[in-house]
């Protein structure tokens, strides 16, 4: 196909949307039923994950650099790369004194304790035994059977993503005062967005809600606003693969297989009086776009642009999910 016929057939992104107030839009209250939402999150607990647990981004971990440490469940858990890029996790206290092996040095692809020098290969040693670990690409996970208490599996539940190499991804983590089901009720709750976010989204309307375990799929018709009354309109689906975690797939429109994983890991352990979730949302960007070549190239700029507008989005929802959790624990949630 010729470079004129290529040209006739384009077509921009941004669609300019008539000036409208928020309060005029259609209430979603009627539709956002609760039984429905709460229906969705049970379906979406009784799915297997394996124990796996999302704790971080990939490149947080990095050949060239120091361990890193994580608490999941209650686990406190050191995650470091060998010289060749094998990722390594096991349990964060040093099994001599129990200094945090997070503060230690990586020598060689060999962790260092910075108390006493014990050094580990990531082999079993002396009571330290290794926690199964994968590495998707895009985020590392640590499976710990203690705190699922499921039957394991061999490799987490990762969602399909657009080809590797093809997108552009960021990697955004912040901690509420909740549990995870809180993060993934919010999620399972389409409805909110245009009202909630208003600076993020606009037009939302639920076109399918999930019709039960055989067809357990939100699907959504929203425009993301870019600027003033410049938008971006799409469809995307919502789906729960797995417990911890809810994805965002764009099926129509810019950036068609594009997701954002949202995915709630525990920071404390089920005990705790006062529960803390981590929010580690992935976003992977994609489009077949010609000029889709420079975001990719450009990537390392726009990632911190990417992580700020995730960021703005879950300091709204992490209140939402907090407030969630408050009602729960005080039994006064309606329903």
């Amino acid at each position: 196909m010729s470079d004129r016929a290529d040209r006739t057939r384009w077509t921009p992104p941004l669609r300019r949307r008539p000036r409208r107030d928020w309060a005029t839009q259609a209430p979603t209250w009627r539709e956002a039923r609760p039984a429905l939402i709460a229906d969705a999150l049970k379906r979406a607990s009784a799915r297997p994950s394996g124990n796996w647990y999302v704790v971080g981004a990939s490149r947080e971990v990095r050949t060239d650099g120091g361990p890193v440490g994580r608490t999941a469940g209650g686990v406190e858990v050191v995650l470091w790369r060998s010289g060749s890029g094998e990722l390594h996790a096991g349990p964060g206290a040093c099994p001599h004194l129990g200094a945090p092996l997070r503060d230690g040095r990586v020598v060689c692809g060999t962790l260092v304790c910075h108390w006493h020098g014990l050094a580990l290969d990531g082999g079993s040693f002396a009571g330290w035994d290794p926690y199964p670990v994968h590495d998707d690409g895009v985020l590392v996970w640590v499976r710990l059977d203690a705190v699922g208490g499921e039957e394991p599996s061999e490799r987490p539940v990762v969602p399909a993503r657009p080809r590797a190499g093809s997108g552009v991804d960021a990697v955004f983590t912040a901690i509420g005062r909740c549990e995870p089901e809180d993060v993934i009720a919010n999620r399972l709750d389409p409805w909110h967005g245009s009202w909630f976010h208003p600076y993020s989204f606009v037009d939302l309307t639920v076109a399918r809600p999930p019709r039960g375990e055989e067809d357990d799929v939100f699907v959504v018709d929203v425009s993301f606003r870019v600027t003033g009354r410049l938008v971006v309109p799409v469809r995307a689906e919502f789906t729960a693969p797995e417990p911890r975690t809810v994805v965002m797939r764009i099926t129509e429109g810019e950036g068609s297989t594009s997701v954002v994983e949202t995915h709630a890991t525990p920071v404390t352990g089920k005990s705790a009086l006062r529960p803390r979730t981590a929010v580690v949302e992935a976003v992977v960007a994609a489009s077949d776009r010609r000029g889709f070549a420079l975001a990719r190239a450009a990537a390392p700029v726009l990632r911190p642009l990417m992580r700020r507008a995730a960021g703005r989005l879950w300091r709204d929802d992490l209140a939402y999910a907090e407030r969630r959790w408050e009602l729960r624990n005080t039994g006064r949630f309606p329903g």
